[in-house]
């Protein structure tokens, strides 16, 4: 039986887990330190590689040598911003890298990397309302109307003094919170560090565990801007079933009420259908047989919008793949919310999820229209 305190460091660990990555700088194409923090979090129980687009790759200690192969997925990379251009007067222009809204950037603060590798303050800026005309208050702000100041007088200083450079990396500058009251963190980049999390406590959950099948993780880089470290990872990899962790927007405080389906605190979301790839129903259907078996919290979706390292997944060979998004509040601002209790909710469901999957399971998966095509 487990005590008590178990439980209790096993909660601390996982906390002190989901801080470090929040609070790691790791926009998309820079997700070195967030590789670094997850290395460490998995050297003893995983088989570590790595390959040159930043993406890690783990494997179970006491995998199979062959058989199925069973793939965990989370992506490294946060969105986040590229220095553009350097303005005479100090200012530097810069472009998104993932999707944001430009009202949520205005007036944050944020870390831009210079040459030497330090991250150095600054402040989204735009026009003061003093200097605006009629018409440039009633416009919507675009992101050409921003500009970072790190408080340089010219262009001259931000090169040779800041030692900034066009291609620099920003970050909002933000320092995750968690509150043991309410089981809530306060952070950025929960889409998808929150994933990233759950994928290392699961692993290290099943560590012992003797499965009938290859178990391998990959973190994956730059899904903000295409997906890119996916599509490679899955090449690689050619699972047979996957299973993507991820941040997804919680709708709880935008939707209408029936249209609410990942709200914060009511476990996580594991959608039908987004944009980029409809679920494999066969494998769905399986993911909330056993949520409703072992009474775990689950919301079901279908998406609007929005997409997953599941579309490069499934694009490789089809492998039947589900996403288990932990609901974020306010994904994509520099500020977002993030339940604990849907973190332990996914977590419970993917390994539950895990333990009950055997070979005859897999295929009936892979080939759902075997059974009936043989009658």
């Amino acid at each position: 039986m487990i005590s008590k305190g178990w439980e209790k460091m096993k909660k601390s660990q996982a906390v002190q887990l989901i801080q470090e990555l929040s609070n790691a700088n790791g926009v998309s194409g820079f997700e070195t330190e967030v590789v670094r923090i997850l290395q460490h979090a998995t050297a003893d129980f995983t088989i570590q590689r790595l390959d040159a687009i930043k993406n890690l790759y783990l494997e179970k200690k006491n995998n199979l040598s062959e058989g199925p192969v069973v793939l965990f997925d989370a992506h490294s990379d946060e969105v986040g911003f590229m220095i553009q251009a350097i303005k005479e007067n100090g200012l530097l222009r810069f472009l998104p890298l993932g999707g944001w809204v430009p009202n949520t950037i205005s007036a944050q603060k944020v870390r831009i990397r210079n040459r030497e590798g330090t991250y150095l303050p600054g402040v989204v800026t735009s026009r003061p309302p003093h200097f605006m005309t009629p018409e440039e208050r009633q416009r919507p702000l675009t992101i050409a109307d921003l500009t970072i100041d790190i408080g340089a007088t010219s262009k001259e200083e931000v090169i040779e003094t800041y030692k900034i450079d066009l291609g620099a990396p920003v970050i909002p500058d933000v320092t995750c919170c968690y509150n043991e009251q309410t089981d809530l963190f306060l952070g950025k980049a929960f889409d998808c560090r929150i994933g990233c999390a759950c994928l290392v406590d699961v692993m290290e959950e099943l560590k012992e565990e003797t499965l009938p099948f290859k178990l391998v993780a990959t973190v994956t880089a730059q899904e903000e801007v295409g997906e890119r470290g996916a599509l490679i990872a899955a090449k690689q990899v050619n699972p047979d079933l996957a299973i993507v962790f991820e941040g997804c927007p919680a709708d709880d405080t935008a939707e209408t009420p029936e249209m609410i389906q990942s709200a914060m605190g009511k476990g996580p979301m594991l959608r039908y259908f987004d944009v980029s790839m409809i679920t494999n129903p066969e494998f769905q259907e399986y993911a909330l047989e056993i949520a409703k078996i072992h009474k775990i919290p689950v919301q079901v979706s279908v998406r609007s919008g929005g997409g997953t390292n599941g579309m490069a997944i499934t694009q490789v060979q089809g492998a039947p793949t589900i996403v288990v998004g932990i609901p974020v509040r306010y994904a994509h601002t520099p500020h977002c919310y993030v339940d604990f209790q849907d973190y332990q909710a996914a977590k419970e469901l993917v390994i539950q999820l895990i333990k009950n999957l055997d070979a005859d399971k897999i295929q009936a998966l892979v080939q759902p229209l075997s059974k009936e095509w043989n009658k």
